[in-house]
């Protein structure tokens, strides 16, 4: 930078003298000064805005009380999630690694607290909040807020909005896809995911996949009326993460797919499959390069099976993962992620959670994206496998057969204190096979669920404990009854991994409740 001159400095204060006599905007208009831009409108959200703003603005050793004082006032749990998600949305934007793993793990807290008896509830979502507001603090409060008003753009008629906002992300141009998006969510809340899930659809990585079905799953609790506000998140990720479409990548295979097999030229079909087909194309999935899972889904697809059977296989194949993984190793190491341990982002943990969004989201959209969910969905889970590198495709799945015959135990009650015993001690292999012996002998499944819950709200999962705990539930619950006890299993697996590190605020929450 070049030193100022004693001249250009007497200049400087002439213009300020100048500006300070006629004012800024007749300066602008002499060519003294430039025009000064308004501050962007600050997103606010009408009756919900004090409680975002106690979100954001309560110091974190008051917030636990704060927020227990809300719910002994009379303040629904779920109008504390809504503002939580809300006050998340206007900090981050979808652009912190911290803030939309904790925003999408508000949803999942939720339906955690309903399986809770009622005393219980707030844990796993005041446990959320307190990440979130920590957060929040840490990225600098209020005055670091990413999001902000935007003005819906003029659409023009006949154009195909997912494309357009897609072409736009591609771009890079974060003004006009904000501007357009606005207007695509002002049409309904459906179009909105529909739209947004095009420029979704040009990557498959797990939290551009999860996002989208989080803040869709979080709608059904808070309300549709914020769905702009929280799909938006998804198209900021996706500007923030652009990079161009690869010829080989999934945008380029998933064109092939839809043409190759004609799919858009008929609904989906309603064939329902037989457990063995469906346990064969698990298997294919797992085993295939990315573009042959695609292809895969594709040609089910194309022969009219009914796309519920199809995500059910590609979240089997995902399980497999998990199963399968040897746990990080000693390179891999970090803080809370000791070696050997599968909670967190691993590989398992990330393919799960991928195939569940992948699926809801087929559920949820129309039928282009119906398509092209499920055949992504299947593209990830190869590309997962490929991408980690290792032996996969050797590695035995848990639970090992010899671990299995030695659980003689019958009795549930035992049963479930021998797999507390694991869960505490860090034995993944040996809380996997008493789970699949539990399930063999045609126990009740509620209360494994009931002790994976327990630990899933106590213990901090470095970031994850919450949404795996949630997917595992939900693909329990609409799995066939031949392959459901391996999502339990797998639960069982990160259960025991994480157990050890509880989470930040969960015990002061606990008091203050007295529960």
């Amino acid at each position: 930078m070049q030193p100022t001159t004693r001249r250009e400095f007497l200049a400087d204060i002439g213009k300020g003298m100048i500006v300070a006599t006629v004012g800024i905007g007749m300066a602008s208009e002499l060519g003294i000064a430039a025009p000064v831009e308004d501050p962007p409108a600050r997103l606010k959200f009408g009756p919900l805005e004090s409680l975002v703003g106690l979100m954001q603005d309560t110091p974190i050793d008051k917030l636990m009380p704060t927020l227990v004082a809300q719910l002994k006032s009379g303040v629904e749990l779920k109008k504390l999630l809504a503002a939580g998600a809300l006050a998340n949305a206007r900090t981050f934007g979808g652009e912190d690694y911290v803030g939309f793993h904790t925003v999408m793990a508000l949803a999942p807290a939720m339906h955690m607290a309903d399986e809770l008896p009622t005393q219980q509830q707030p844990l796993p979502v005041l446990k959320v909040l307190y990440r979130n507001t920590a957060r929040i603090h840490e990225h600098g409060g209020a005055n670091s807020e990413v999001l902000h008003h935007v003005n819906p753009a003029a659409i023009p008629e006949g154009v195909n909005g997912g494309e357009a906002l897609r072409e736009l992300v591609r771009k890079g141009d974060r003004k006009n896809a904000e501007e357009t998006f606005a207007a695509l969510a002002a049409i309904s809340p459906e179009e909105a995911l529909n739209d947004a899930l095009y420029a979704v659809q040009d990557e498959t990585e797990v939290h551009r996949t999860v996002l989208p079905y989080r803040s869709w799953d979080m709608l059904g609790l808070i309300g549709k009326e914020h769905a702009h506000t929280l799909l938006r998140q998804s198209v900021r990720y996706c500007l923030a993460d652009w990079a161009k479409p690869r010829t080989d990548g999934p945008t380029a295979i998933l064109a092939k797919m839809l043409d190759k097999h004609h799919l858009l030229a008929t609904p989906p079909g309603d064939r329902l499959a037989e457990d063995k087909w469906i346990d064969e194309m698990s298997m294919s999935i797992f085993k295939a390069t990315p573009e042959q899972a695609a292809d895969l889904a594709a040609a089910a697809l194309a022969d009219h099976i009914a796309p519920d059977c199809i995500g059910q296989a590609i979240c089997l194949a995902a399980n497999q993962l998990l199963l399968r993984d040897i746990g990080r190793t000693a390179a891999a190491e970090a803080p809370n992620k000791p070696m050997g341990s599968v909670h967190g982002d691993s590989i398992g943990v990330h393919a799960c959670d991928s195939a569940n969004a992948w699926r809801n989201l087929a559920r949820v959209s129309n039928t282009r994206n119906t398509y092209a969910c499920l055949i992504l969905g299947a593209y990830q889970v190869a590309r997962d496998r490929v991408q980690r590198g290792g032996d996969f495709l050797n590695w035995q799945p848990l639970p090992v057969q010899y671990k299995v015959d030695q659980i003689k135990e019958t009795d549930p009650a035992k049963l479930l204190q021998q797999l507390d015993s694991h869960i505490r001690g860090n034995l993944q292999s040996y809380a996997c096979a008493t789970v699949h012996q539990y399930g063999a002998q045609g126990h009740d499944p509620r209360p494994v669920f009931d002790l994976m819950l327990k630990y899933a709200t106590s213990e901090d999962g470095s970031l994850h404990a919450e949404k795996f705990y949630r997917t595992v539930t939900e693909e329990f619950a609409s799995t066939r009854a031949a392959f459901r006890w391996r999502q339990l299993t797998a639960l069982a697996r990160v259960t025991a991994s994480e157990f050890g590190r509880p989470a930040p605020g969960y015990l002061e929450a606990r008091e203050l409740l007295k529960v």
